[in-house]
Order: structure tokens, then C-alpha cells, then sequence
């Protein structure tokens, strides 16, 4: 039997321009994220891979225990690349000086095939919180955002 990240990785295609959905948990599904700085830092990681020009993101959204994330690869970089160095980066800072894991191996990726897809799966990583019991209105959660803000009603 091949290993669990084998099937994930077995279909996967990294192609510049195209949209993607991730979703990547901590290790052992630890809530690490329920901290209000550790999920800021991990949205810090998700801007500096904009703004150093390997993704546009779409929306996220950080769960206690894993993310969301829909962007646009804008490299050449394999996907697996890009999400590694989200998630080193997120580590390091917050860990700097300790060895112990934060991530789960791997991640669950989807391409999106057309617009209406990524507005349908926008609005779901969006609408996560709610669905989880976590909130009951999407502006009461901090650890968000979707470049479609106005477009949907999230409650």
C-alpha cells in the first residue's frame, strides 16, 4: 500500500496562473491557531508569499486547527513548493527556537476549473466558522478575508 501523501500528491498539477484551494492542518490537529497571534502570523505568511510574488490570494480562512486557503499561483515553483514555504516560514517564527512539529505532512489541494467555481469555493472557505459552530456571523471572526467581501452575504 502507498503512503497516505502519495495520494495526495498523485494528480497534482503546479501550473502558473491557475486558481487553487488548500487546505493544510496542524500536527495531530493541534488548535494552535485558536491563538489570536499564532493565526496572525500565519496570515503574515500568506502575505508575504503575495507580496514576494508566488500567489494572489483569493480568500483564507485559519481554523483553530488547520487552514483554508484559495489563491492564484503566480510562479513556476511547484505547488508543494509554495505551501512548504508558507508553512516554514509559520514555523520559524513561531518557533524559532524550538524543534517540535506544527504541521501535518502534506496537504489536500483542489484545482479550480472556472469562475464560478472559485466564487462557489470561495464562499465556502469563507462561510468555514460559521459552519464549525465557532461564530455566528462571519464578521465576528478575525482570522479571515476574501477579495470578494461585498459580493456574498456570509450569515
Amino acid at each position: 500500500m502507498k503512503p497516505h501523501s502519495y495520494k495526495l500528491r498523485q494528480h497534482r498539477q503546479s501550473c502558473i496562473n491557475n486558481y487553487y484551494s488548500v487546505t493544510t492542518c496542524t500536527h495531530l490537529r493541534t488548535k494552535l491557531f485558536e491563538d489570536f497571534y499564532s493565526a496572525r502570523t500565519l496570515i503574515s505568511s500568506l502575505k508575504h508569499s503575495d507580496s514576494n510574488g508566488l500567489t494572489q490570494t483569493i480568500c483564507f480562512v485559519i481554523m483553530p486547527d488547520h487552514m483554508h486557503w484559495l489563491f492564484q499561483l503566480k510562479t513556476q515553483q511547484p505547488l508543494s513548493s509554495v505551501i512548504a514555504k508558507v508553512k516554514g516560514r509559520t514555523s520559524f517564527l513561531l518557533h524559532k527556537d524550538k524543534k517540535e512539529k506544527i504541521w501535518q505532512t502534506g496537504f489536500y489541494d483542489s484545482l479550480i476549473r472556472d469562475e464560478e467555481h472559485l466564487l462557489h469555493q470561495a464562499r465556502y472557505i469563507a462561510a468555514n466558522p460559521i459552519r464549525a459552530g465557532i461564530v455566528n456571523n462571519l464578521g465576528n471572526y478575525p482570522h479571515w478575508d476574501c477579495i470578494y467581501l461585498n459580493s456574498y452575504e456570509y450569515d
